[in-house]
């Protein structure tokens, strides 16, 4: 037992640290809530180092400690943090405050236990927990945007996990155990594996907003505050990721689910970029953005079990995912909604429009920064898996992806009259400095951190 307490020691901080973040909320201590919920999340962090190289499991196998939770870990933690401070730049002082920063550390919970899961109660669990608190914060508001994003994600979450529940029954029944370790008994049974992985692309597919289960995301993140539509954007859904990996990994892949996921792949990053190109609300824009880059990480799940550097590319373009994506929602916090609100902004603000510039060029793939590294790493798990045509979809979609991201670069510089000055809020300041040394930097350190 305290062999496998010692392996959960960040999860257990971090669970630990949100129930006094709630007690905190009862005082309505909302700049001590945010205190703890950052400590809790640094020192997971951590604390996450010394366990990053195990490989084992903890209560029965229930629980992965490897590669895919280490760094999920390490890419989650951080990430929630700098949401945290986010939130913190758009709703300090209002009414609730410290109850998002409670509902995000327990969201980011559930994210780590989706991250690490080796059963299905596990799964299940993780599933609700990010669900549950998600749905919360859409409806944060309390206006008639955020109350219908909450009602369509609530409704949504709930079809879509009582459907994967369903499914994994057939799992169950043919293996005779919940451990996804065990799924190599379901190889001869090809219906069983089929009606089991329908039910779980089905759950963990909404959570990462992939084609054609992407509909709640646009509502949900333009009804949210900006902040909660960016952590919305990517702890839930690279822990969903996570969690298709640790689930497929042990598939057997007679079934020809990896054709079936590179369809899905190929659909969800075409059809995000189509959508986003008539988009004139900048966080509907980033939400079909946000439905394409899921196509790419899809790549990776595609590969597991054939090529050797499928994992590292989910990790690598996960954590690439996250900082972009977050710096290019902070951008948005400070200049505003629309697409008219970019105009002129390089020129007024000449760093904003930069950190603008590097995540959107990031998000395209374009060298040397961190979404083109990982990009490189999605493709060659493709070809290595002997998935050209994806690769080479891809590829071309990275070209629409250039038209989409340019709608967002063009009118910071093509006005002659700069717009007028804007400044970011320091905790603003502090998001955008970090996220974009991220991208910028770890495109170049990556090759080093793995294989």
């Amino acid at each position: 037992m305290l062999r496998d307490l010692s392996f959960l020691i960040p999860e257990l901080l971090l669970a630990a640290a949100a129930m006094l973040m709630i007690v905190a909320e009862m005082a309505r201590a909302a700049r001590l809530v945010l205190a703890i919920g950052l400590a809790a999340l640094a020192a997971s962090t951590a604390l996450t180092f010394a366990v990053l190289g195990a490989d084992t499991t903890v209560f029965g196998g229930t629980y992965r400690i490897d590669l895919i939770a280490g760094w999920a870990k390490l890419i989650l933690l951080p990430g929630t943090a700098l949401a945290l401070l986010m939130a913190r730049a758009e709703i300090a002082g209002r009414d609730r405050e410290g109850s998002v920063y409670c509902l995000i550390v327990l969201v980011t919970l559930g994210a780590l236990m989706l991250s690490g899961a080796g059963d299905m109660m596990v799964l299940v669990i993780g599933v609700v927990m990010t669900g549950l608190g998600s749905f919360a914060l859409v409806c944060y508001p309390r206006d008639d945007a955020a109350t219908e994003a909450g009602m369509k994600y609530l409704v949504f979450g709930a079809v879509t996990g009582s459907v994967m529940i369903y499914g994994l029954t057939f799992w169950f029944g043919g293996a005779g155990s919940t451990l996804f370790s065990e799924l190599g008994q379901l190889r001869g049974q090809t219906l069983v594996i089929i009606a089991g992985l329908i039910a779980v692309i089905v759950g963990l597919g909404y959570k990462a907003a992939l084609v054609p289960f992407h509909f709640w995301a646009p509502d949900a993140y333009d009804g949210a505050p900006i902040s909660v539509a960016a952590y919305l954007s990517v702890i839930t859904k690279a822990a969903a990721f996570f969690a298709l990996a640790q689930v497929l990994r042990d598939l057997p892949r007679e079934a020809g689910w990896p054709v079936a996921l590179a369809l899905i792949s190929a659909a969800t990053m075409t059809y995000g970029y189509f959508a986003a190109l008539v988009q004139t609300n900048l966080v509907r824009l980033i939400a079909y953005s946000s439905v394409a880059q899921s196509g790419y990480l899809l790549m990776g799940v595609v590969a597991l079990g054939v090529s050797p550097i499928a994992v590292p590319a989910i990790v690598v373009f996960a954590a690439a995912y996250v900082a972009m994506n977050l710096g290019a929602f902070a951008v948005v916090m400070v200049a505003g909604r629309s697409l008219d609100d970019l105009r002129g902004l390089g020129r007024s603000s000449i760093w904003l429009g930069v950190a603008m510039v590097v995540f959107v060029l990031s998000l395209t793939g374009i060298p040397p920064l961190f979404g083109f590294v990982g990009k490189v790493y999605l493709f060659m798990a493709a070809l290595e898996a002997g998935y050209l045509w994806l690769a080479l979809i891809g590829i071309l979609n990275s070209v629409l992806a250039l038209g989409v991201y340019l709608r967002m670069v063009v009118p910071m510089y093509r006005d002659a009259e700069a717009a007028p000055t804007i400044a970011a809020a320091p905790v603003l300041a502090l998001v955008l400095a970090a996220t974009a040394a991220a991208t910028l930097g770890l495109g170049v350190l990556a090759g080093l951190l793995l294989p």
